[in-house]
């Protein structure tokens, strides 16, 4: 059975006429630009598309399906230039009582499950031309809207101390979700600053599926964290069967950041912007005492899980670390693009690309650099409270930034 390369979480920016959809993503970030980039310069065949509930992407999908440039499949899902299978999808916020925000991915079929989701949050939402936001509902509500609409439901980032279930409601997903809620959610995603590993100290995960997404709020974000699903071929039906592993779908490995380069990682002071550098759980900060802190990723999961070392199900696929090319010391946009033209996708040069041909390409020293990223052998310092991690050459290039005052790559 073959698989596919997925990626299924990105977000639109503006509607191909400029109008702003994601206030925080970047304004080339359209419907048709997301498509082009991951059929010409990514190497992704699924996309999810989050924000397709906004009234103005509904408007570029429809003009899309006018112009023949692409297509809606039987077995569901959007199909655009015969090359790359889009499957429509809204990210909304929740609101528990006496508890924190959340975010959420409801995935569809098509536009018409799609607007019967929108047409039902549209009462509970004042502006849902804008992407991701507040429906003021509980999460199991929401999570019921999508059901009846017949979409699939999925918790987002679900350890940020930001807007997630585990970092800002729960110490459970069950403390949110009634038990039939919780059992038809077939998968949850991770988030930058999560694996695998980290999540499956966590026991009610045990049956979920984990997924491993870019979150975008840019063109060169995407696939910086994507899946590798098996399915007899590229629709919706086939990806909801592979969330739930059932008839030799599934997804067969995860592919993302090494979570020290999340930008949530650890735990980072609001005082003096140190980022925790001792074993976790860090819950203050170790430099100036300070209360004041964003607690990572890492040090809530270490607070919440109820077993001291992962324990993966059988179904547990690998985890694959990935340094994407933004992020390897020396390589600009100048050399990105000549490596994508050579070798066709940032996949292909991350993954594929043999040193030799590297070295033909961007010379010696940026070529061992890519290889000492994709065999894990590059310094990282962690990431924190907003900033993301930074990869170097060696320790010495390291120790020169203290940790949570070094510049790190723009954020989204």
């Amino acid at each position: 059975m073959p698989t596919f390369v997925c990626d299924l979480h990105i977000h639109i920016g503006a509607s191909a006429d400029g109008r702003p959809v994601k206030v925080t993503a970047s304004r080339d970030l359209t419907f048709e630009n997301i498509a082009i980039e991951c059929v010409q310069r990514k190497g992704v065949q699924v996309a999810g598309i989050v924000d397709c509930g906004s009234p103005r992407v509904m408007e570029d999908i429809y003009n899309l399906l006018s112009s023949g440039e692409m297509v809606e499949l039987p077995g569901g899902g959007l199909r655009y230039q015969d090359r790359l299978t889009i499957i429509p999808a809204s990210e909304m916020e929740t609101l528990e009582v006496g508890k924190g925000g959340s975010h959420h991915v409801s995935y569809f079929p098509g536009l018409e499950q799609l607007k019967a989701f929108v047409g039902v949050l549209s009462r509970h939402v004042t502006n849902m031309e804008l992407s991701s936001q507040t429906c003021r509902l509980p999460a199991a509500q929401l999570e019921s809207i999508c059901h009846d609409s017949g979409g699939v439901f999925v918790p987002a980032h679900s350890f940020t101390p930001h807007r997630s279930v585990y970092g800002s409601c729960a110490r459970r997903m069950t403390d949110v979700f009634p038990p039939e809620a919780w059992a038809r959610m077939p998968a949850i995603e991770l988030g930058l600053s999560a694996d695998s590993t980290l999540a499956d100290r966590i026991s009610e995960l045990q049956q979920k599926t984990f997924l491993s997404n870019s979150d975008a709020h840019s063109l060169p974000r995407i696939a910086r964290e994507y899946n590798l699903l098996q399915m007899q071929e590229a629709t919706y039906a086939e990806f909801a069967t592979a969330l739930r592993r059932e008839n030799g779908r599934c997804v067969v490995a995860n592919y993302g950041l090494d979570p020290r380069l999340g930008k949530y990682h650890r735990t980072r002071c609001e005082e003096c912007d140190w980022i925790a550098t001792q074993s976790p759980p860090i819950l203050y900060c170790e430099h100036c005492d300070s209360a004041r802190v964003t607690t990572g990723v890492l040090d809530r999961i270490h607070q919440i899980a109820d077993s001291p070392e992962p324990v993966p199900p059988a179904h547990r696929p690998p985890y694959h670390y990935q340094i994407p090319l933004q992020f390897v010391p020396k390589v600009g946009s100048v050399r990105l693009n000549r490596l994508i033209n050579r070798f066709g996708s940032e996949m292909a040069v991350l993954h594929e690309a043999s040193p030799q041909a590297l070295a033909q390409t961007v010379g010696s020293e940026i070529a061992d650099l890519i290889v000492r990223a994709r065999e894990g052998r590059l310094v990282v310092q962690p990431g924190g409270g907003g900033r993301y991690g930074r990869a170097f050459a060696d320790v010495s290039q390291a120790q020169m930034r203290l940790p949570g005052l070094g510049a790190a790559p723009p954020s989204d």
